[in-house]
């Protein structure tokens, strides 16, 4: 008799297991990501904990418990690669037992729990896409939604369902839930929302626990909005140039001109970037530049306050995982032809690695910028021209969370910058009205009106990111200068005055060594130069979204650096009340003045929507520049 499925995945796992126990002992890299054959093990040696049949275990986040900052410092250091000796390997696991939720480290050389402690605070743990599968699949049998399907003479078999996280607005306790909100099928789905029906969704028990259908209205005419190139009139795509590669990928380290760096993978953050460093060619040695970086969160706050959009605040990161929505990329589309690849996993819902093929692409890109040039006349019977093209590295990764993707790019330039741009493209945010003109809105309607039936709703983005920079080592300051007739310069000491709102006055933000000197005497440091999107929550101070996301009212903070705290909105996101995040923790106003600081800064987007945003969003990006300041020509 042949083998079952489950049987096979078993034996699989278990060949996994048996066939790769060196494997963590013989890890290239202290910060790769976590490895197919790791999350064998890992779900291996949980499972045998906690035993499905009995713990109803569901596996909610699997990263890499990273070594000290010290122990990777001191492993990278080492002269000699045949005398490294390997930090030890980790793995930090979010599980659901029994409807607990259990923090636990796992020691992959061991093989074995090294610590588990159930979780009692406010929050959970992210979502996995499984289990919204199982949500959304759960309204189509739904005897009342059945109903309100036909009451407006629609298709069962045409109605698709996405689920939503409900938020927090004062409730004492809260259950696990989720709501379900579906629209009628067609290639863009998002445009044709099944308006005024909302369902909640108990996700430990499986089960509809409130229902409401509160009002009928007509659904939007799916004409004109199947965005498919071919059912364009262009049916052709217009070629880039095709470059040749002139970088190095080593397992996940990557060295390019001047520039060498660690590209990691995470189901919560994505593409994190680690120990970039530059090269120095009078000290012909690498400098620090960036120990770590990455997308901490991603707040997208809807402007509707109506009863079936007042809850959609959505944390991409902490609620659904950047890692987890990550797309699968297409060569000479989302990347030129000169683009290598690289693939990604994560654990699914059952532990077992799921592979998210061309996670990643890395290329060079010149598109035609000057990074110097100067043409000299003033020679007699010379012309002297130079001019130097302004070519980057990108490391790009896009992640699809619901109707909007996001174009995520680190760009690594020969001039020593580091460019971080975000774009936002995909599809809006729309709910269906009983309007076809503006001349017949006499309410708000919160958004634009963009089509016979369809509103495209306000919405804000603020993508938060962590950046641990590490410059020429990890005693850093950072240094605000305030540009008036006399220039004003401050030293932050603390964290409340690191704190910045950006666009009220002319700022210079520089993260300096102190201990560093050029040959001037200058500070050796890296400027953030702030991009155009420089938006600020317009939510007030006290709304419960707010408060789950305060960081959002200042640009820019820096605190001292704690292993710990990495994520923006706390580890706990979803119904979490605004305990555990940046704007708690930086509230301790420590100290910052020549220490080891991580700078976090916020991209914020405030998005009216127009009719050239329908039915597809054209690419809107923003982000920021790190670039050098005085590094060149050290003393010491």
């Amino acid at each position: 008799m042949a083998p079952s499925l489950s049987a096979l995945v078993i034996l699989f796992s278990l060949f996994f297991f048996l066939t790769s126990t060196h494997s963590a002992h013989s890890h290239e890299h202290p910060l790769d990501p976590i490895t197919p054959s790791e999350f064998f093990h890992i779900q291996t040696i949980i499972s045998n904990s906690y035993p499905s049949s009995t713990h109803n275990l569901t596996f909610q986040y699997v990263g890499l418990e990273e070594p000290n900052k010290s122990t990777i410092l001191s492993w990278i250091h080492c002269s000699s690669s045949t005398a490294k000796n390997n930090p030890p390997r980790k793995s930090f696991i979010i599980i659901r037992a029994n409807k607990e939720t259990h923090e636990i480290i796992v020691d992959l050389l061991q093989r074995s729990i090294i610590s588990d402690k159930v979780y009692t605070g406010h929050g959970y743990p992210p979502l996995t896409s499984e289990e919204q599968t199982a949500a959304n699949q759960l309204v189509l049998t739904y005897p009342p939604f059945i109903r309100s399907v036909k009451k407006r003479k629609l298709k069962l078999s045409e109605v698709v369902c996405s689920s939503f996280t409900v938020g927090w607005f004062g409730e004492e306790y809260v259950k696990r839930n989720i709501k379900i909100l579906c629209f009628y099928l067609d290639v863009n789905f998002y445009v044709r929302p099944i308006e005024g029906v909302t369902i909640v969704v108990n996700l430990d028990e499986m089960k509809v626990t409130e229902y409401t259908d509160r009002i009928m209205v007509p659904i939007p005419k799916a004409e004109g909005t199947d965005y498919r190139k071919s059912k364009s009139k262009q049916s052709k795509d217009v070629m880039g140039i095709h470059d040749g590669r002139c970088f190095d990928i080593d397992g996940h380290s990557v060295s390019w001109a001047n520039w060498k760096f660690h590209i990691s993978f995470d189901v919560r953050a994505g593409l994190i970037i680690s120990l970039a460093s530059i090269y120095d060619q009078e000290k012909d040695k690498f400098r620090h530049v960036l120990y770590k970086g990455f997308i901490s969160e991603l707040f997208t706050p809807y402007m509707d306050p109506t009863e079936e959009w007042y809850y959609r605040t959505i944390f991409d990161a902490g609620e659904f995982g950047l890692g987890q929505y990550a797309s699968q990329l297409e060569p000479l589309k989302d990347c030129p032809a000169n683009a290598v690849f690289m693939d990604g996993y994560y654990a699914g819902q059952d532990g077992n690695p799921v592979e998210i093929k061309n996670v990643f692409c890395i290329f060079e890109k010149y598109a035609g910028d000057i990074m110097w040039r100067h043409t000299e006349t003033s020679i007699p019977g010379k012309v002297i021209r130079e001019v130097r093209k302004e070519v980057s590295l990108v490391a790009r990764m896009v992640s699809t969370v619901g109707n909007y993707d996001y174009i995520i790019d680190w760009k690594f330039q020969e001039s020593g910058s580091i460019k971080v741009e975000v774009g936002l493209t995909g599809i809006l945010g729309m709910k269906a009205t009983e309007y076809t003109h503006k001349g017949q809105i006499k309410e708000d309607i919160f958004g634009t009106l963009l089509s016979d039936y369809t509103v495209g709703v306000y919405q804000d983005h603020f993508v938060t990111y962590y950046l641990d920079l590490d410059v020429d080592g990890d005693n850093n300051s950072f240094v605000k200068s305030t540009l008036k007739t006399k220039r004003v310069t401050e030293t932050a000491k603390t964290e409340s005055d690191a704190k910045i709102k950006l666009g009220a006055d002319p700022i210079e933000l520089v993260v300096v060594n102190p201990n560093k000197k050029t040959k001037m005497g200058n500070d050796v440091g890296y400027r953030l130069i702030p991009g155009r999107q420089q938006a600020s929550s317009l939510l007030s101070d006290d709304d419960y979204p707010q408060i789950r996301a305060a960081y959002t009212k200042y640009h820019v903070w820096v605190t001292p650096y704690n292993k710990s705290e990495k994520w923006a909105s706390g580890l706990y996101v979803d119904q979490s009340r605004g305990d555990d995040t940046l704007a708690v923790w930086s509230s301790r106003n420590r100290e910052i003045q020549n220490k080891d600081i991580v700078l976090w800064y916020t991209v914020g987007f405030h998005h009216v929507p127009c009719q050239e945003d329908f039915p597809v969003m054209p690419t809107l990006s923003g982000g920021f520049e790190l670039r050098l300041k005085e590094i060149r020509s050290l003393t010491t």
